[in-house]
């Protein structure tokens, strides 16, 4: 089981998209619920991992995250695709599906 969301993305065999956000961030609030149907609709071909900026500073400072919401997803540890802002659910899963194959 992978200690820290460094080791999830460089050793996962399933594609990691991260979510970066804060329960202050409105945009962040509005893109919740894309982020969990992507989570549902591409269950056992994604992992998708949410990120508190306020409470993982740390995390967010590593993946060099300056500006929230910020999607990243990475597959077999390379990242693809990487976003900052609301975007609407079909554009989310467009760039997800076209990034994992």
């Amino acid at each position: 089981m992978a200690k820290t969301l460094e080791e999830l993305v460089r050793t996962s065999d399933l594609p990691v998209f991260v979510d970066f956000w804060a329960e202050w961030c409105g945009p962040c609030r509005t893109i919740a619920p894309a982020v969990e149907q992507l989570a549902r609709e591409l269950s056992g071909r994604l992992i998708v991992v949410k990120v508190n900026v306020d409470r993982q500073a740390d995390a967010a400072a590593r993946f060099q995250v300056q500006g929230i919401p910020a999607l990243l997803l990475f597959v077999r540890g390379e990242l693809k695709w990487r976003t900052t802002g609301a975007i609407p659910y079909a554009q989310m899963k467009q760039e997800v599906l076209k990034a994992i194959g």
